[in-house]
């Protein structure tokens, strides 16, 4: 559990209380695969494995998640989101995400893809943009 009270989300969402701890913290499942992108987003800049983990898609996880303390998350900016509604089985989220690491300022630009399974949003993979 982080406790960052009445700050920002990391994702620019809004307050971190109502917007992505609840689904970090496991209060609550992510609704629509774009809150599950935007916790991950979230989960990455807090630098909490267990969610990003946690929320990857068993078919396609890894044994452990990248989540590299020396990178700093900098910003998120949804690009566009395709599907990935409350009763849709499967979404895209088109993102840039901003950050500074050992070697300087950089971005990710992606295209993920989300799956819902047992009612619960899951990332499954993504193309790099």
């Amino acid at each position: 559990m982080t406790r960052i009270a009445g700050r920002a989300c990391p994702c620019g969402g809004g307050a971190y209380a109502e917007c992505c701890e609840p689904v970090l913290d496991g209060v609550r499942p992510a609704l629509t695969a774009e809150e599950l992108m935007r916790s991950r987003y979230t989960a990455y800049a807090l630098h909490q494995a267990d969610h990003v983990f946690r929320t990857w898609h068993p078919r396609t996880r890894p044994d452990r998640p990248l989540v590299d303390p020396d990178v700093a998350w900098e910003g998120l900016r949804i690009v566009r989101v395709e599907a990935g509604g409350p009763d849709d089985d499967m979404g895209t989220v088109e993102f840039v995400a901003r950050n500074r690491g050992p070697h300087g300022h950089g971005e990710l630009h992606e295209v993920s893809r989300f799956a819902r399974r047992a009612g619960r949003w899951f990332y499954l993979d993504a193309d790099p943009s």
